[in-house]
């Protein structure tokens, strides 16, 4: 059996954070994102299912907590600035209809 040391787990942390963030990038140009509640409901499961690799990582000691936690950090203000920019993108044709 092959042992992970923690440069290796936390390349495969950060490739699954890179999936979540790809996946909201692939919507960018949808209303899903918007007005899906199931696409909202993905984005929760697969940031919950990262999670719970990090707390494990964390708990077999090959990812230490602060950089674990900077991870999560991370990820969520990433995804935020995606969700405000479509929203935003979103918003913006509204504002223009006004005038």
């Amino acid at each position: 059996m092959e042992q992970i040391d923690s440069t290796k787990a936390l390349d495969l942390l950060r490739d699954d954070a890179e999936r979540i963030k790809k996946l909201i990038r692939n919507q960018e140009n949808s209303l899903c994102i918007a007005q899906c509640k199931a696409f909202e409901e993905v984005v929760d499961t697969q940031m919950y299912g990262l999670s719970r690799q990090v707390a494990f990582a964390i708990r077999l000691g090959i990812v230490d907590n602060q950089t674990g936690q900077q991870l999560m950090a991370d990820l969520e203000k990433d995804l935020n600035q995606l969700y405000s920019e479509v929203y935003e993108d979103q918003r913006t044709p509204e504002i223009g209809k006004e005038a």
